[in-house]
């Protein structure tokens, strides 16, 4: 198998598989990854993601016919992790604990052989860029840093080096969440800063959201759906992204008539529309299943769509209420409404109140089947 070398991206991924024995660690994937673009690969656990930022770092190769892996349009599947031009962030830090911080921000530049002057002050633009200042922190040890600290250190170490790539495997879960959310700020703004394409890992959809430019989801060793935050959240191709991302209400019906770019649905509580899926308009008689995220969904509200629903409890979740519906022939709905001040203006509904769910049809997106 050979293409061209593509110098418009960063990282390309050609029907990539990767076997251990007889299990499935990836699965013929494959994606593009322009350069400067912060890009993360989400999933839950033992999904694939690791092994596929593995792969990238060549800790890991594809199989010997599995496809192919190019960094800036060259072919890296059989190069050596020091022969990548990569920096790289471990979940672990992985930092040399007798070393001082400065020795180990300086480590790669000693290895390439850099002059002392250079490694100064290279070492101390590194650790500006991570506010550390090199007076107070270059003499310590690992050690006697806080986690934070020890995290910064690690992302300093990998940008001293000025790599094009950058690979970040899950470096911020060890944080608490108040530092863990700073970071995920910080990140993103060095990306942008320093022009460097960053490939992060994680299984947190809040920090994927937050600091992509575009998400890869994974499950069971395949890409479930590439696109940016807003098409992943708002546009979700499968139930499991659906699922994974965000929280989501879930319908299926029989489609009962297609007219004027909508499908009229027949579910057993009543009729809803949906615009027709960008792969078509499914047959007449075929079941179809939906996602609609639960602060799309209102109660007697607006929406040209609405089925008998009865309020069977409501969560109280600090700036939001999760208003939970039994639906009239089955099934339940979760409404979320901001939080208007209880003590003051507490909800107009309550355990058993008969209402009718709402929506609009362009809120919902009609699901494609999860892979087997």
């Amino acid at each position: 198998m050979s293409s061209p070398n593509n110098p418009d991206y960063a990282v390309e991924f050609a029907r990539v598989r990767k076997t251990y024995g007889s299990r499935a660690a990836v699965r013929d994937i494959s994606f593009s990854i322009r350069p400067g673009e912060f890009f993360s690969l989400l999933g839950p656990s033992g999904c694939g993601k690791s092994t596929t930022l593995r792969m990238i770092a060549g800790f890991e190769q594809p199989d010997t016919d599995g496809g192919e892996v190019r960094l800036n349009g060259k072919l890296v599947n059989h190069l050596r992790p020091y022969e990548r031009d990569l920096g790289m962030v471990f979940q672990s830090y992985a930092l040399f604990p007798h070393l001082t911080v400065a020795r180990n921000i300086a480590f790669g530049l000693e290895q390439r052989g850099v002059g002392k002057t250079q490694i100064a002050e290279r070492v101390r633009r590194a650790m500006e860029l991570v506010q550390l200042d090199a007076r107070t922190f270059g003499d310590r040890l690992p050690p006697a840093l806080s986690g934070g600290q020890r995290q910064r250190v690690a992302l300093a170490r990998a940008l001293v080096v000025e790599p094009p790539i950058l690979l970040l495997d899950e470096p911020l879960g060890a944080l608490d969440l108040k530092l863990r959310k700073e970071m995920q700020q910080e990140l993103k703004v060095l990306n942008k800063r320093l022009g460097i394409t960053f490939v992060y890992v994680t299984h947190d959809q809040e920090e994927a959201l937050t600091m992509s430019d575009r998400i890869a989801v994974m499950a069971d060793a395949r890409i479930a759906q590439v696109g940016t935050p807003a098409e992943i959240y708002e546009r979700p191709r499968t139930p499991f992204v659906a699922r994974f991302i965000g929280e989501s209400n879930f319908l299926e019906g029989g489609v009962e008539a297609v007219e004027g770019g909508r499908l009229t649905v027949c579910h057993p509580a009543g009729l809803f529309s949906v615009p027709v899926p960008a792969a078509g308009a499914p047959a007449i008689g075929s079941r179809v299943h939906v996602a609609l995220r639960p602060e799309r969904l209102h109660i007697d509200g607006e929406g040209d769509n609405s089925l008998p629903a009865t309020i069977s409890h409501v969560i109280y979740r600090g700036e939001m209420l999760h208003v939970k519906l039994s639906v009239a022939g089955g099934g339940e709905l979760v409404v979320a409404t901001r939080n208007e001040g209880q003590l003051r203006r507490p909800l107009a509904w309550k355990a058993g109140d008969k209402v009718r769910a709402t929506w609009f049809a362009e809120d919902v997106q009609v699901l494609e089947q999860d892979p087997t």
